[in-house]
């Protein structure tokens, strides 16, 4: 790639964007495209949407978020419907504050990121273009230069609704520039830009000794006092606060409930009426969508206090918890270390699933349900399926706790102690026990873990390497097995005709001798016993399987052994069953014959070709399982 051309192509596309006219040429495009003056919660709204969003499973998912937000597709539907959706509506909502609550590295910032991130590039779409009164310093919707009284009739004629007033500086503009004539004050093209600070403002609270009001709302430029004669002439002052920049797109306030109350006292007006008062000025309009983080303890402190009853009530809270899906904590484990200098370092399979485990469990609260246990849980809340549980039991467990995923150990102190163990061993190679082993040096470190949730978490690190342990001995024996899928596939056939003859009542015919035989019992309980099928419960497993066949049969598709997931894992484990003594014996001896050094070959050759193994971790991970097998 030619840099230079790379920065001439987007310098020039950039260059297109542009967009200059009058406000009589705003009015024609409106005729258009009435929604270039949305508000802007319609804006993010129609931003996420632009992304695509998809049906599953009775739940919506939001594409706009999933390269950056794992595991939280509940809490991501909630907040687009009960919130950005029903402010872009232009319900009572959008005159609230968005806040977002929950625990330390739960992806409450990189949620806001991301909608600051998508907004800049939305507004560079015909889409999402944004228009505004050339000059203004808040980057004004040119519609608030039509009079109050004539606004109805434009918006009957437009389509469009007009919210607002004029800031100070346009009023004057307005007056000396273009002597009242609406029709010549110019209107331009604007891209909402963080860097530019147009259309995004963000709020960090510092010692509230030094930081100024002027912060947000902006100042008087004293050095044109003496030009303009008064402090109340709006050539007098800097609408620069972060508030003016802020208008038509979102403001940021970080941590917001640990900024002293006269900073919050501005968005009393500003959330329910839409305007806030800066300098001697009237009221000022402003269009913006406020959203702000904080966490559960901060939270608690706020409204516990009499005094915040109206900022409170101003609020719509919405809980952002940890991740509760193990393959999804992979992601966002992936996702960080992606973002380091240590990619160089290669990571055992399943390596990431052992920590993950161990969060996740971590984060998890009992159940009353009979019979569940906080592993099952896991795997339920995975996706997985757990024989006696249905997805009705699944729903009552997520609804069983409100406060489920916000505690627990977080993302980043996973992170930080994967690198230390990257960092200080100098690996090649990191498997799972290296990481569990850093977790759990690091607990004795972690100063906000108590005695009794240092031993929990010591058992949850031990449930992971049993976790893992089975991870271990089946990626092995699966490897072991010389064509694989087509085992799987002969013995899944087998026990297909077993089960049709069993459900028909009928016989099945030998291939070799054509001779009728009844089916075969032992065959098909040695599979279903793989899974802990019961006696009792075999008839009503083989009439499911059929009912799924004859199920893709109607839509013309093949039943495939890995189209149903217990049956298959019982496939799997019988398989492996009738190897372990092969691989028991070849992975645990430590003076192998040719025969044993052949295949001990092979199966590292397959660990690293289809299991994405290294020669380190694979060595490693047949000595473990030889451990494994001889205990």
């Amino acid at each position: 790639m030619d840099i230079f051309e790379r920065v001439a192509a987007y310098r020039a596309e950039s260059d297109q964007l542009a967009w200059n006219g009058t406000f009589k040429d705003y009015i024609e495009l409106l005729r258009k495209n009435p929604s270039a003056a949305v508000t802007a919660h319609a804006r993010v709204y129609d931003m996420i949407k632009s992304y695509g969003v998809e049906e599953v499973g009775g739940h919506k998912r939001y594409k706009f978020f999933e390269q950056e937000i794992f595991g939280l597709d509940r809490s991501i539907e909630k907040l687009v419907e009960e919130y950005f959706h029903s402010a872009a509506r232009r319900l009572d909502v959008r005159k609230r504050i968005l806040l977002l609550m929950g625990p330390v590295s739960g992806g409450k910032s990189t949620l806001v990121t991301l909608l600051k991130r998508g907004l800049e590039k939305y507004s560079r779409t015909e889409q999402g273009a944004l228009y505004a009164i050339d000059g203004c310093p808040m980057h004004e919707e040119p519609l608030h230069l039509i009079p109050i009284e004539l606004r109805p009739e434009v918006e009957r004629e437009l389509g469009v609704r007009i919210e607002g007033n004029l800031c100070p500086s346009c009023q004057m503009r307005l007056k000396l520039e273009y002597g009242g004539d609406i029709e010549k004050v110019p209107v331009t093209r604007v891209i909402i830009s963080e860097d530019a600070r147009v259309g995004i403002g963000t709020f960090s609270p510092s010692d509230p000794k030094s930081q100024d009001i002027a912060d947000l709302t902006g100042s008087i430029d004293f050095s044109t006092i003496t030009e303009y004669g008064s402090e109340s002439d709006p050539r007098a002052y800097r609408f620069d606060g972060e508030l003016n920049k802020a208008n038509r797109g979102l403001m940021e306030f970080q941590e917001m409930l640990k900024c002293d109350e006269k900073f919050l006292w501005n968005l009393l007006s500003l959330t329910q009426e839409g305007n806030f008062k800066a300098g001697r000025f009237a009221l000022i309009s402003a269009d913006e969508l406020i959203v702000a983080h904080t966490n559960e303890a901060e939270y608690k402190a706020f409204i516990s206090n009499k005094k915040n009853e109206a900022l409170q009530s101003r609020m719509i809270v919405m809980p952002i918890p940890y991740n509760l899906k193990v393959s999804e904590e992979e992601k966002i484990y992936n996702k960080l270390i992606k973002q380091s200098d240590m990619q160089h370092v290669h990571i055992a399979p399943h390596a990431l699933r052992a920590a993950a485990i161990f969060s996740i469990l971590t984060r998890l609260k009992e159940t009353k349900k009979h019979g569940m246990d906080l592993v099952k849980k896991m795997r339920m809340y995975d996706g997985e399926e757990i024989e006696g549980f249905k997805e009705a039991d699944l729903k009552e467990m997520q609804s069983e706790y409100l406060e489920e995923g916000m505690s627990g150990v977080d993302p980043r102190y996973v992170i930080n102690r994967i690198s230390s163990a990257l960092i200080k061993q100098d690996l090649q190679c990191i498997n799972a026990l290296d990481i569990l082993r850093a977790i759990k040096d690091g607990l004795d470190q972690h100063a906000s873990i108590t005695k009794d949730e240092r031993e929990r978490y010591l058992n949850f690190i031990a449930v992971a390497r049993k976790e893992y342990d089975e991870l271990a001995k089946k990626e092995v024996q699966k490897a072991f097995v010389y064509s694989f899928d087509e085992s799987a596939k002969t013995l899944f056939e087998n026990y297909l005709d077993n089960i049709e003859a069993f459900c028909n009542m009928s016989k099945i015919r030998d291939p070799l001798t054509d001779e009728e035989m009844n089916p075969d019992e032992r065959l098909m309980r040695s599979i279903e016993e793989q899974i802990g099928i019961s006696e009792n419960a075999k008839k009503a497993f083989r009439e499911e399987i059929m009912i799924r066949i004859s199920s893709y049969s109607r839509k013309g598709k093949k039943f495939e052994y890995h189209n149903h997931d217990r049956l298959r894992e019982a496939i799997e484990k019988k398989l492996f069953a009738d190897l372990k003594d092969i691989v028991k014996i070849t992975t645990s001896t430590k003076t192998p014959d040719a025969t044993q050094l052949k295949r001990i070959n092979e199966v590292s050759k397959r660990l690293m070709d289809d299991h994405g193994y290294c020669p380190v971790c694979a060595n490693e991970l047949l000595r473990y399982v030889g451990s494994l097998l001889n205990r």
